[in-house]
């Protein structure tokens, strides 16, 4: 008896294949690939343009933007949204539209997040050659520039033929809805595969669901992490994004009240615990407050779960100071769990907390470390309200006080956005998150240009969220243009634009490394041609009303507060601007170091002060064996 088949075009079976992939965990399922995002150029608008034609918004919606970069950005922002279970495609054109990818595709694959890359690629039958936009290698002839993504992506393949396609797009979906290997996934497509026709199998277009796994954790390995645990007199849990990605913030704060170990969270894992829970310690690391830093420096057992351990969260090494700490971590990837010379427990975040509170029923920390703890969390929480707020209601806010404002009126279900500038490291220490999805911070890469792209991917994952892109100056230069896709889809993203007039994050770095602050200002070019001159005229406020934004400027905190407060309420996409107080007081200092290496010799007094302090701060770095 004959396969039923069907006759498309490559492009068209992908498509079609695509509508019809799930996720399911927890009884729950969603559509793998919810959308496609897509720029047409000539290597892919006959081929997947034409299949997105023909099959209709009803089987694969498509979304229009304007940088192949930044469409990357909203797709992760919807895949991080909806912690990993759903994704969306981005497909493009060879040539730039295609290395556009890149930047997005290290984003997502750092931050262990999925987005599908369908860029076009060269003939695979080479007759027309070289190409519009084609490269060409001297002896590698299969060599595109699609393969500058391959150390980007977890999963890279170039369809070079029609029935290569299906284990392709089946290994792509297994890698997308994979816990432990999600990232960045590419299918390179040859302009002229394409748009050639095939005899499919029915079978390849049938419903097909991607169960994701709940791995428990090995009994042995379980042992051994209760056993250090009950040993250990001052715990410390690290929070990272694996909390977030399982959906295990309850299983944490069941485990927290009922062992009283403090939290402690990376960028990622902020708001795994709400911020008035006791045991909530907040941010960690350089850009972490006080207590956690505190408590970090003494421990003498931290408990990672779901976290990558960057160098901001154990301050290059130089966090963990007692002699005696040791490691237990929780994660989904071995890779991950077995840094720091940890005992591992490689299992999902859920299920791992959840085994070891019932295997801790009858245990409790010291009560003074608990003590402890919770007067330092005090003591900070003076510290936040003071950075928020402003003697003088009509006076030019800080930066702190403009997070301050907004802290005034959200909700618990709004979204803050940010990745890159001195925001991150304000937030981290003083944002009071209210609930899970609310501090959506894109530290893995840290890209300028992230937050306007990835607010619009969070509306898409969750309609009706009030969701707010914080972006300075500099980071809205790299990248405002989704500001149109958004007022074209009607989406009500609130951009809270702080014009600080240069890369003020940069600059303060400098100056710590003896840099003075070199090529970090946004002025004009003095006479003796340092960029010392008065600030550039430039109105950012006009430039994303003329994007189609509404915009209410707002010149004191009091306007500030308003603004927001307007903005909130708003239907439409809105840009609240303020230009800030530079010289006011400043967001309370690094609680711990990081490593930026200072020019060894060096002429300017600056540079060799660095020097010295860089000295003596990296001498307390260890490794953890």
């Amino acid at each position: 008896m004959s396969t039923p088949t069907r006759r498309l075009t490559v492009a068209q079976a992908l498509v079609r294949f695509l509508s019809a992939q799930y996720t399911e965990r927890d009884g729950v399922r969603h559509r793998l690939i919810a959308g496609t995002w897509g720029i047409f150029g000539h290597g892919n608008v006959a081929g997947i343009g034409q299949a997105l034609l023909e099959a209709g918004d009803d089987v694969m919606p498509y979304h229009q933007g304007r940088n192949e970069q930044s469409m990357v950005h909203a797709a992760v922002g919807h895949a991080r949204q909806l912690n990993r279970l759903s994704a969306q495609a981005v497909t493009t054109s060879i040539g730039p539209g295609a290395t556009n990818l890149v930047t997005g595709a290290a984003l997502a694959t750092i931050n262990r997040l999925p987005v599908l890359l369908l860029p076009g690629d060269y003939f695979a039958s080479h007759a027309p050659d070289p190409l519009l936009q084609q490269l060409e290698h001297p002896t590698e002839a299969d060599v595109s520039v699609n393969d500058t993504l391959r150390p980007v992506s977890r999963y890279f393949d170039r369809v070079t033929r029609p029935e290569a396609l299906i284990p392709s797009a089946l290994n792509a979906m297994r890698v997308l809805a994979d816990p432990a290997e999600t990232g960045a996934v590419t299918l390179a497509l040859p302009q002229d595969v394409q748009a050639e026709a095939h005899d499919w199998p029915e079978e390849f277009f049938a419903e097909r669901v991607w169960h994701v796994r709940r791995p428990a954790p090995d009994p042995y390995e379980l042992a051994e992490a209760v056993a250090a645990i009950r040993a250990a007199e001052r715990p410390l849990i690290v929070a990272g994004g694996g909390v977030h990605h399982s959906e295990a913030e309850d299983a944490l704060k069941a485990l927290v009240e009922a062992t009283g170990i403090p939290v402690a969270s990376t960028q990622a894992g902020k708001g795994s615990l709400r911020h008035d829970h006791p045991a909530d310690l907040g941010g960690i690391g350089h850009t972490g407050t006080a207590v956690s830093d505190d408590v970090a420096r003494t421990a003498d057992l931290v408990i990672g779960v779901g976290t990558r351990y960057t160098d901001f969260t154990t301050a290059s090494g130089t966090l963990f100071r007692n002699p005696a700490v040791r490691f237990v971590n929780l994660n989904i990837t071995a890779f991950d769990a077995h840094k720091l010379s940890a005992r591992t427990l490689v299992c999902d975040a859920r299920a791992g907390l959840t085994a070891l509170t019932e295997a801790l029923a009858d245990h409790r920390v010291n009560s003074v470390h608990e003590a402890a703890y919770r007067e330092g969390k005090e003591r900070w929480e003076q510290v936040v309200d003071a950075a928020y707020a402003a003697a003088d209601e009509n006076a030019v806010p800080t930066q702190t006080q403009v997070l301050g404002a907004l802290d005034a009126v959200v909700g618990d279900e709004d979204v803050v956005i940010n990745a890159a500038g001195s925001l991150p490291g304000d937030l981290h220490k003083l944002w009071r998150a209210r609930s899970p999805r609310q501090y959506h911070l894109e530290y893995g890469y840290s890209c300028m240009g992230y937050e306007i792209p990835a607010g619009i991917g969070v509306q898409q994952a969750a309609p009706g969220t009030p969701v707010w892109s914080l972006v300075g100056d500099g980071t809205y230069l790299m990248m405002p243009t989704e500001i149109v896709t958004a007022v074209q889809e009607g989406l009500p993203v609130n951009l809270v634009l702080i014009q600080n007039h240069g890369y003020a994050s940069i600059g303060g770095l400098s100056e710590t490394v003896g840099g003075e602050r070199f090529g970090t200002a946004y002025r004009y070019r003095a006479a003796d041609g340092t960029f010392s001159g008065a600030p550039l005229p430039v109105d950012l406020a006009a430039n994303a009303g003329s994007l189609g934004m509404d915009v209410l400027r707002a010149k004191t905190v009091r306007e500030l507060r308003e603004a927001l407060a307007a903005a909130r309420a708003s239907d439409r996409p809105t840009c609240v601007y303020v230009e800030t107080d530079t010289a006011g007081p400043a967001a309370p200092p690094a609680e711990a170091w990081w490593d930026v290496p200072v020019a060894e010799t060096a002429t300017r007094e600056a540079a060799v002060r660095a020097r010295a302090e860089y000295d003596r701060q990296v001498a307390d770095r260890r490794h953890h064996l």
